[in-house]
């Protein structure tokens, strides 16, 4: 099972400030951790939301809205896609985030990934699933199921 552990953003991260050193040391440590148990996928901080856009759809048109945006409790600052065989080893990895002090209120999210493999096979049409799996093989990514 694939899960996506996304790092809320914070005011300091919203403002473009780079974290201390010991907070990098830390999240290298824990990346580290990850690496070695087979479970990391991919992991990457974000830049502010004045360096992003959103897009909003209204009456089949999109819109595109310009950062920084209001609200940096709803805003990301990274994450973490893992792999792992449970809901409850994901959030066991996600409760090792090395937080720094002075964060109270800032969180992380967990959400299973939806992969291909989790559609059962006889519910897609062959061509569909072939399709699937050339581009998963184009990409270098994992075949469903594995």
């Amino acid at each position: 099972m694939k899960f996506m552990i996304v790092g809320k953003a914070s005011p300091e991260t919203e403002a473009g400030a780079l974290p201390s050193q010991q907070v990098v040391d830390d999240m290298h440590a824990y990346n580290e951790a990850l690496t070695k148990a087979g479970v990391l996928l991919a992991a990457e901080g974000l830049y502010p939301s004045s360096q992003g856009a959103q897009i909003a759809y209204s009456g089949g048109k999109a819109t595109v809205i310009d950062g920084p945006f209001a609200e940096a409790k709803e805003l990301i600052a990274g994450f973490w896609l893992i792999q792992v065989k449970s809901r409850e080893e994901a959030i066991e990895w996600a409760l090792r985030v090395p937080v720094p002090p002075g964060y109270d209120g800032i969180g992380l999210d967990v959400w299973r990934v939806f992969d291909a493999s989790d559609v059962p096979d006889d519910s897609l049409p062959a061509d569909e699933l072939e399709r699937e799996r050339a581009l998963r093989e184009r990409l270098g990514v994992d075949t469903p199921g594995t």
